[in-house]
């Protein structure tokens, strides 16, 4: 436990210094290039430091706070990004008893079971019990006008607020030999990789992107900018290959694999923006447009770096 609470100060001494390193040069660049304010892009870039000074700050307290406090944040975060989630979706009065089932009803208990530690049926509630109870509740209604579309839209909802983010705080539930009291070192790992992956995307987009991936999806994806950052991203968690249980190859190929669900989320986050005609999920975050919005990458690659690390244990 106090090799685990050092390796963590030492994590967050290390974001710290980033940040702080990263406001400097942000300050030093808007006072030179952007003192009115008229480069957009410096403004934008100080704004995500800006919120990810927030968010490393909540991120921490939650750590400080321990399993509950992990627990409730996410618990939270998965409300909020159902909250947005659903502004974008079809809903008519008819569904209203489906969604209350969803806010109330799916995702306390979805949280409650990754509290009890209850896997076997936490890893199934959703997908399968909120799955067909969910078009029970809304067809009582008696509404079938766009009947599937409707229901598919919350279950979809429920699968990526709930189910997926989930998978974040399940990763104290794992039990790793030789690797007690040490699990949410696993949750800083991810979210430091996939959050640094679509940090260096958009920067090495910057410097040298000229390929577009996607034009119609996310014009800022270019080729450049997703091999440059997922590249660099791997290779930042085979370095962080300390905090996890892994070898510094097995840490860089599980950071490969979730730079890369978590690039392919976004992309899918963005055609039901498109779809939508919205350039955010929300405006909750400054610089970050809504919670989804910073989220789409990790909970893509929760799921696959929880199952992925889950059955590499039971398997050795």
């Amino acid at each position: 436990m106090e090799a685990a609470s050092a390796d963590l100060i030492h994590l967050v001494l290390g974001i710290f210094g980033v940040l702080i390193i990263a406001s400097i040069i942000g300050y030093v660049l808007q006072q030179r290039l952007s003192p009115d304010g008229s480069n957009a892009a410096i403004e934008n870039l100080n704004a995500r430091i800006k919120a990810w000074w927030v968010m490393v700050v909540l991120i921490g307290i939650a750590f400080i706070a321990g399993r509950a406090g992990v627990i409730l944040l996410f618990a939270f975060c998965s409300f909020a990004a159902l909250r947005e989630f659903v502004t974008l979706i079809n809903t008519k009065r008819a569904d209203h008893w489906a969604l209350a089932a969803a806010f109330f009803v799916a995702l306390p208990v979805q949280y409650y079971l990754l509290w009890a530690e209850q896997y076997g049926i936490y890893s199934i509630f959703i997908p399968v019990y909120a799955f067909l109870f969910m078009p029970i509740i809304a067809v009582l209604r008696g509404d079938t006008e766009r009947f599937l579309v409707r229901i598919a839209e919350v279950q979809w909802a429920l699968m990526i607020c709930v189910f997926c983010a989930s998978h974040v705080p399940a990763l104290l539930t794992l039990h790793i030999p030789g690797y007690e009291g040490r699990n949410v070192l696993l949750i800083a790992f991810l979210v430091i990789v996939v959050q640094l992956s679509d940090v260096l995307q958009y920067v090495w987009g910057k410097l040298f992107g000229k390929t577009k991936i996607a034009p119609r999806l996310s014009p800022s994806k270019t080729v450049e900018g997703f091999v440059g950052g997922v590249i660099s991203a791997s290779l930042i968690g085979a370095a962080l290959w300390w905090v996890t249980p892994f070898t510094p190859l097995q840490a860089g190929l599980l950071a490969f694999v979730i730079t890369l669900m978590g690039f392919f989320g976004g992309l899918v986050m963005s055609a039901i923006k498109r779809d939508r005609g919205v350039k955010d999920w929300g405006h909750l975050i400054e610089g970050h447009g809504g919670l989804i919005d910073r989220l789409d990458s990790v909970v893509f690659s929760a799921p696959i770096f929880f199952h992925l690390v889950r059955y590499w244990w039971s398997l050795s």
